[in-house]
């Protein structure tokens, strides 16, 4: 027999020693290791609270077999998690999931032998058949349907519906039965993610599967249900049993839980919100908010204390919540989330990840990344409540550590004495994250005041007076935004040569066709993301840099450029080509003629990441509609180009302008190109690839010129925004640049006062302006009667 405290630090060490095994043969992302230690992690809290519950404080030898085909199926959770971020390791996979199959047979085998048989056994048993099920079924959605997921939730729905039905919960009488369907859930599940058999007969196979598992548990309902006038003589039954727990296996099993609930409340106070600055010795502090919360917990009677952990629980929940949403923000924006501000992304963060690694694949790791935070919310003031009974119980021993705790972090603070990683020991931590978010909520009203103020102030609100963009008349004005072409991609970036070779030869190409080139830099007031809010400060004039301000611009009555080019006779149109739901702000607010979505286009192509069709064939969709007519009214343009937004993979190719046809020629570039999981499965290979998609999407515009352009044309291209911290690194500016192109040299003779440098690609010292100023120089440069603009 091995104790309870024996078995369950083998089983971690073991989960560890497979999950370095698996990093060191088929390769394991940091993703893939924290699922496979957090599923660690939660077997070994429910192994031990099983335990007590059932009064048994050592493991049988069936249930080290148990133990054993837990750390399997956690093992291969660890590479189904990996999977949606890389190539599968599917011979890994199947591997461990048949051993797990194979172990549930031994572990009843080696139970009957040695007469070890247990209810907790039994249940251990059960809930290991039911996750391995699980994961197994999360990774075959993937490829067969979302409809899978129900062979391996069937369970736990089974267990939720049980917290409102009482009479669901009844202990069931063993059925073998029972087992044959569960060992064909994963037998099955095993075969569709070994991926041996044909399509149609392996869903065939699901499809019988899952009506088995739905007649199992319709079985189980059916009997619970006639026996449910039984449960107030099942509840006294266990009240009893529950009395005969040995101390020995509540003690370890209280250990445990401790301790997990200390590493949850720690990580709340001490945690930095920056990964990289996410190191052991950041731990290794004094948060002054947990001697306060212990202090409390001393002098508070028992009602009074047990409202205030769940209160502190709460906002330390939040708190651990946003340090987490910080770490992703500094990740890939390289600023703290704002909760005010960033309500933004989360719709594109989900867009954004349903791209990369599928819609199934996606809304798994959303859905479960919403369960993980509710989970944080109910634990937190659990955790904080259960440690702060155990400092009550040992009040004397508590209130000494409590003044030497003090003592030590008052000198810490008074010398600054710092941890390796320069944290400082005396931390204040959690306190000072939620006085930043009251600071940023208090701020967030007052700029809300100062935008309203900027919005009311327009130059060019009332054109009466005022000869608008004169100096335009007749020309075809487009202004195409490129996604994420910022100013890294000039400089700075070891592909960045790439890209400065590419303008100048542009440069010189376009010269070669009558064309002339000015260029500098905006300041963009957003990063990494939110690339409306570009477009609308450009537009607008105004500094739109959170969704808040977006939200009172289009309230309000700005006049963008789009309006005011139609004032002045011209067309306006809208080319979104990632578009794929309403843009009601289109008509309403910037006041477009006609919008080119996605259904518009009528693209019959392949989808390469983000974008929707390649810019290529939204250029020459473009060209077709407004363009192609010799006598058309002369068009204001937004264009929005896509295909340099992430994940940056699979990247298209430029083809000859007359193969396009209806996009289908794309289907052999789309073959050969990486897919957007084999790419971010190396991040070190994400830069020359974003440099990649930049040069995909310039070469298109020159080759656009070249093939479309005339004696009217005058093309602005402007980034929206700089690439997100995986390209542009931490600290790196949000300029982007921008180009005015033109046939006509008395267009560029307009702007010769700007000091913007000739040619396609600016200098590191060009001028660099705020986006927001843009507009009204634009405006003065263009129209006779302007006001004057410094």
């Amino acid at each position: 027999m091995v104790t309870l405290r024996s078995g369950l630090a083998g089983g971690l060490v073991a989960q560890v020693a497979l999950l370095a095994a698996l990093a060191t043969t088929v390769g394991l992302t940091g993703f893939g290791w924290l699922v496979g230690i957090v599923c660690g992690v939660v077997m070994v809290a429910a192994v031990a609270r099983g335990m007590v519950r059932t009064g048994t404080d050592t493991f049988g030898p069936a249930d080290l077999v148990t133990l054993i085909r837990a750390t399997l199926a956690c093992a291969v959770a660890a590479l189904v998690a990996d999977s949606f971020l890389g190539r599968p390791a599917v011979t890994a996979l199947v591997a461990l999931a048949a051993g797990g199959l194979v172990l549930d047979a031994v572990d009843g085998w080696v139970a009957r032998r040695t007469r070890t048989t247990s209810a907790f056994g039994a249940r251990f048993d059960g809930e290991v058949d039911a996750f391995l099920i699980l994961v197994l079924s999360v990774y075959v959605a993937g490829s067969a349907g979302g409809w899978v997921l129900a062979i391996g939730g069937m369970r736990y729905a089974f267990a939720v519906a049980g917290w409102g039905l009482p009479w669901l919960r009844r202990k069931l009488p063993p059925r073998y039965w029972r087992k044959v369907v569960a060992a064909t859930q994963g037998i099955v599940l095993t075969a569709a993610a070994a991926d041996v058999v044909p399509y149609e007969l392996m869903t065939a196979l699901l499809v019988v599967a899952l009506a088995l598992l739905v007649e199992s548990f319709g079985r189980d309902v059916w009997w619970a249900w006639r026996q449910r006038s039984l449960e107030r003589l099942e509840r006294t039954e266990r009240s009893e049993h529950t009395e005969r727990i040995g101390p020995r296996g509540r003690a370890v099993a209280g250990v445990v839980l401790n301790g997990l609930a200390l590493l949850l409340v720690w990580f709340a106070l001490v945690a930095p919100d920056q990964a990289q600055r996410l190191t052991p010795s950041a731990f290794f502090r004094i948060p002054v908010e947990g001697l306060v919360v212990v202090g409390l917990a001393l002098v508070l009677p028992r009602l009074a204390r047990r409202a205030m952990t769940v209160l502190v629980g709460l906002l330390l929940g939040l708190v651990a919540l946003l340090k987490v949403l910080d770490m992703g923000f500094f990740a890939a924006l390289d600023r703290p989330f704002n909760l005010v501000t960033d309500r933004g992304y989360f719709s594109p963060v989900r867009v954004l990840v349903r791209d990369a690694i599928g819609p199934v694949a996606g809304d798994i790791v959303l859905a479960t990344a919403v369960v993980l935070a509710l989970a944080v919310l109910v634990f937190m003031p659990l955790s904080l409540g259960r440690l702060t009974a155990l400092v009550a119980r040992h009040r004397s021993r508590s209130l000494r550590t409590l003044v030497a705790l003090a003592v030590i972090w008052v000198a810490c603070a008074a010398f600054g004495l710092q941890t390796q990683g320069g944290e400082p020991i005396a931390s204040a931590n959690a306190g000072g994250l939620a006085v930043e978010q009251v600071r940023a909520m208090t701020a967030a009203v007052q700029d809300r005041q100062e935008f309203d103020e900027a919005a009311a102030t327009d130059r060019f609100h009332d054109t009466r007076d005022v000869e608008l963009l004169t100096g335009l008349r007749g020309k075809d004005v487009l202004i195409a935004f490129v996604e994420s072409y910022g100013r890294i991609a000039i400089e700075g970036s070891p592909s960045s040569p790439q890209i400065q070779d590419l303008l100048d030869d542009g440069t010189t190409r376009l010269r070669a066709a009558g064309y002339s080139s000015r260029s500098g830099f905006l300041t963009s007031p957003t990063f990494g993301g939110l690339s409306w809010l570009a477009h609308s400060t450009l537009q607008t004039g105004l500094w739109v840099s959170d969704q808040g301000r977006y939200d009172r611009l289009l309230a309000g009555n700005r006049v963008s450029l789009s309006q005011l080019f139609k004032r002045a006779g011209w067309r306006t149109v809208a080319m979104m080509p990632a578009n794929r739901e309403e843009w009601p702000e289109g008509r309403a607010f910037y006041d477009f003629d006609t919008i080119y979505d996605r259904d518009a286009i009528d693209y019959h192509g392949p989808r390469f990441g983000f974008s929707l069709m390649p810019d290529q064939f939204a250029l020459s969709a473009f060209q077709r509609f407004e363009l192609a007519d010799r006598d058309h009214t002369p068009v204001m343009a937004q264009i929005e180009l896509a295909s340099s937004h992430a994940p940056w993979a699979p990247l298209p190719e430029m083809v000859d302008w007359d193969r396009l046809g209806d996009g289908s020629v794309f289907d052999e570039v789309r073959e050969d190109a990486q897919s957007a999981t084999e790419l971010w499965r190396h991040p070190e290979d994400v830069e020359p690839e974003y440099i990649k998609s930049i040069a995909y999407c310039l070469s298109a515009l020159i080759s656009f010129v070249e093939e479309y352009g005339d004696d009217d044309l005058v093309l602005i291209v402007v980034g929206d925004h700089q690439p997100a911290t995986v390209v542009s690194g931490h600290g790196a500016s949000r300029d982007v640049p921008i180009s005015v192109i033109a046939h006509d040299p008395t267009v560029l003779d307009r702007i010769s006062g700007w000091g913007w440098q000739d040619g396609l690609r600016p200098d590191p010292d060009a001028p660099v302006w705020r986006m927001d100023a843009f507009r009204d120089r634009f405006l003065a440069a263009y129209s006779r009667g302007a006001p004057v603009v410094p």
